[in-house]
């Protein structure tokens, strides 16, 4: 299959696409709720330590790049287990349990260590759920709508990530700036989740006569093909530019924006990618994937440039607006694009691979996020995302040069 491609080639189908199969509704609505819980959290949280626990930059961004980089890493393990235990879900659930459990540590955390901890635990179920559930939803979506199932588990995850920071601001405002007590709050859609993918969701029965043994084999890896190692690759670069979004509320609580309002600023960006990812995957089903992904990079160019010229609160906005458009033009795309490439029968371990190697360049993008910040400044911090973005893009671009423009390999 040739890389930027979809499914389709490009060309109207002949006649019209499958319904998205009600599996995958359920799905987003789970990622729905685990992100109002998740984001009750992750939107004060670092004005909770910064504010509370006299934490600085550098540790915020040690926290969220080993955090989030677990979470990534962790995929690898849980994708290989999936494909060699031929089931999904069991692994999901356990991953969106684990994570429900974690949120009361949050409310009782007293240290940094206590909330890296909380991370911890949080992410690492982050992270077995992960690949399992792009797996499922792989397995469970026909290929003709594989871009607009991603798209639309994307948006649903993503209104749950506006819906948690308003959410707090509501509480914060009511409650007095009562960090804790909304830490809380945040425990009850969370183990909701678990419930509704327990309930909602059935697994598809593996092919007849599949075999199943271990994925992590040379043969194995000889049949993941050069397009898929070029997604891992890309990804990864891309991943470099996207630093934890910690510092997005970092930015907007610096130019004046009081404690209980930042989680306005995940809430704008949540808004612009749950509007776009959808549609956004939908038009991915019917032009070539890899111009897409470069729009994408651009607009990150764009946003680290807006953020770094200014934390006046017009230019934040713009800037993330700007940020969350390009999440919502790449996040779903990536994932049907290891899906297009990946065989049929090693997708975990596809999802696995292409996350372990952004989980590593997440936790290196974070650190230098935040030593860039307290060394030299906000701005230095945007511009370093800008450049690796750019030379995101030329990799891109490289490859389409390569290719040619109609993507034969």
């Amino acid at each position: 299959m040739a890389l930027d491609q979809s499914p389709q080639d490009g060309a109207p189908p002949a006649r019209p696409n499958p319904a998205i199969p009600r599996g995958i509704w359920v799905l987003g609505f789970v990622s729905l709720l685990m992100d109002v819980s998740s984001e009750l959290i992750h939107s004060l949280l670092p004005v909770f330590m910064v504010t509370v626990l006299g934490a600085s930059a550098l540790t915020i961004g040690l926290i969220e790049g080993v955090a989030e980089s677990t979470a990534l890493i962790v995929k690898v393990f849980s994708g290989v287990l999936s494909d060699w235990w031929g089931r999904r879900k069991p692994l999901a659930v356990f991953g969106y349990g684990l994570g429900a459990l974690s949120k009361p540590l949050f409310a009782i955390a007293t240290t940094a260590g206590m909330v890296l901890a909380a991370r911890f635990i949080d992410r690492i179920g982050k992270g077995i759920r992960g690949a399992p559930r792009d797996a499922l939803i792989a397995d469970l979506a026909p290929p003709a709508v594989r871009g607009a199932a991603f798209g639309l588990r994307q948006s649903l995850d993503t209104v749950g990530a506006f819906l948690g920071p308003l959410l707090a601001i509501v509480l914060m405002l009511a409650w007095a700036n009562d960090f804790r007590a909304v830490f809380w709050v945040a425990t009850i859609p969370g183990f909701l989740a678990v419930a509704l993918l327990f309930m909602g969701v059935s697994e598809p029965d593996p092919p007849a006569g599949a075999r199943r043994g271990n994925p992590v084999t040379l043969a194995n890896l000889r049949r993941m093909s050069r397009p898929y190692w070029w997604v891992v690759g890309i990804g990864a670069a891309f991943t470099l530019a996207r630093f934890s979004e910690a510092f997005l509320v970092l930015r907007a609580l610096q130019g004046g924006v009081a404690a209980a309002y930042t989680p306005l600023v995940l809430i704008a960006m949540n808004v612009v990618y749950s509007a776009s990812a959808y549609p956004l995957g939908k038009l991915s089903d019917r032009i070539r994937r890899t111009p897409l992904l470069a729009s994408g990079m651009v607009l990150l160019i764009a946003a680290n440039l807006v953020l770094a010229s200014s934390s006046h609160w017009a230019w934040v906005g713009l800037g993330v607006a700007l940020w969350g458009l390009h999440m919502g033009c790449t996040q779903g795309l990536l994932a049907a694009m290891v899906a297009d490439t990946a065989p049929a029968d090693l997708r975990g371990t596809g999802y696995g691979f292409f996350n372990l190697l952004s989980g590593v360049a997440m936790l290196l993008a974070s650190v230098i996020a935040g030593l860039l910040w307290d060394q030299l400044g906000a701005p230095a911090t945007f511009l370093a995302g800008a450049g690796f973005a750019a030379m995101a893009l030329v990799g891109v671009g490289l490859r389409r040069m390569r290719t040619g423009a109609g993507g034969a390999q």
